[in-house]
């Protein structure tokens, strides 16, 4: 089978691995009118669900509609770990409860994201010798190597799962090909594999938190790459861009290369450290700290000099944490679409500013295409949003206890 993209269309590679790799299930002549996913963002501090229908259009043709969302204050967590699972339940199901009542359907499956600081990636390669007679590759050399890369990489998924396998290089008899080496022929074919991982025992635990809360997980998505779904434009992508969240606890990133994510990495540090810090250097209450960063009081309460120097001094760490993982990939080339900065720590201080200064990269902050959606109130929502429009690519009923087994998380694979 020839992969759906070519040298000319290396674009949609990244919409083909986001499809769902599991047998399509036919809709009945009435179920065609409406499809409907949801996708579930549990953050530090809060905890987001979007619903979405897929609305067929004769004019228009295939349109998506925001139905509902959900916010609730996130408790029981850390860092993105859980720590309290009942607490995260509850929180869960207060956002379930605002969602379903502004989308006027019940909410029985959905889309999780899992991100926090346990994700994190290794990289391996896999070498075969081409398996025809007449030497031309076929999909099961492709699959072959996939599982010679994963195996090499194995020793580090211990406690781990491994989220996304995804291709980053192919070559044929040691030259680079630029698009889908089925049906060319050589000698051997090698393969360059990203696996993007996350702890067993953290996903689990997400996992059960949601099935508390009366949600069946269709799949789950790192939550980085369901963020880039809708806050990265293909060109952003192809020319080479980094998106970064900044969160309450975490900063999470996506490098893309040539549309390909080739990087996803989570640092243990956000926008609260930065209250942190205000607080410590003002000598006032954590709460007074939030507004002073916000800028919610009067400059002349606290010298506004000293509160933009505490603010720049932290961003300016959490840029260099950015700047040093990018050094250690020692990649040939920039990222002449820079940075994109998105969260709700993308609004502190002169962010764009820093961000240019310590990259020397164009920086600037992320658009979200809904602006004008009201139910949508900003670019924080990206992630809750993306893992419903990727459930959409597919059948958005989750299966059947037995077929899950089976497939496993279909979702996992970014296959070639």
């Amino acid at each position: 089978m020839a992969l759906p993209w070519s040298n000319a269309s290396k674009s949609s590679w990244l919409n083909f691995c986001l499809r769902r790799q599991v047998p399509r299930v036919v809709f009945a002549p009435h179920q065609m009118s409406r499809r409907i996913a949801t996708g579930i963002d549990i953050g530090t501090y809060q905890v987001k669900l979007v619903v979405v229908e897929e609305v067929a259009d004769k004019r228009e043709g295939r349109t998506l509609r925001v139905l509902g969302t959900g916010l609730a204050e996130s408790k029981g967590l850390r860092h993105g770990y859980i720590v309290n699972k009942e607490e995260v339940a509850t929180s869960i199901r207060e956002a379930k409860r605002q969602a379903e009542s502004i989308a006027r359907v019940p909410i029985r499956a959905g889309f999780l994201a899992v991100g926090g600081i346990s994700l994190d990636e290794a990289r391996a390669s896999g070498s075969v010798i081409i398996s025809r007679a007449d030497q031309e590759i076929t999909t099961l050399d492709l699959e072959k190597a996939a599982k010679v890369a994963r195996e090499a990489a194995a020793p580090g998924f211990l406690n781990r799962h491994v989220l996304h396998s995804i291709p980053l290089e192919y070559r044929v008899d040691r030259t680079k090909v630029l698009g889908d080496p089925v049906g060319m022929k050589g000698v051997r074919l090698e393969v360059d594999y990203l696996f993007i991982t996350c702890l067993a025992q953290h996903e689990e635990a997400l996992a059960e938190a949601v099935e508390d809360a009366d949600i069946e997980i269709i799949d789950q998505m790192a939550s980085p790459l369901a963020g880039s779904y809708v806050l990265l434009e293909g060109d952003q992508k192809m020319k080479g861009c980094v998106l970064a969240n900044i969160g309450a606890e975490t900063i999470s990133i996506v490098i893309y290369d040539e549309g390909i994510p080739v990087s996803v990495k989570v640092f243990p540090m956000g926008s609260s450290q930065i209250t942190d810090d205000i607080a410590l250097g003002l000598r006032i209450s954590l709460d007074e700290a939030e507004r002073v960063k916000l800028k919610r009081l009067s400059g002349q309460m606290y010298p506004r000099k000293k509160v933009d120097d505490m603010i720049e001094n932290r961003l300016l760490t959490m840029f260099t944490l950015i700047d040093k993982h990018l050094k250690s990939l020692a990649r040939r080339s920039p990222l002449p679409a820079g940075i994109i900065i998105s969260g709700g720590g993308a609004g502190v201080g002169s962010v764009t500013d820093v961000a240019k200064g310590s990259l020397k990269l164009p920086a600037r902050l992320a658009e979200f295409r809904l602006s004008t959606d009201t139910k949508i109130r900003d670019a924080t929502w990206a992630v809750a949003y993306g893992l419903a429009l990727w459930g959409l690519t597919g059948d958005t009923r989750a299966p059947k206890k037995s077929l899950s087994a089976h497939f496993g998380k279909f979702f996992r694979q970014f296959l070639p």
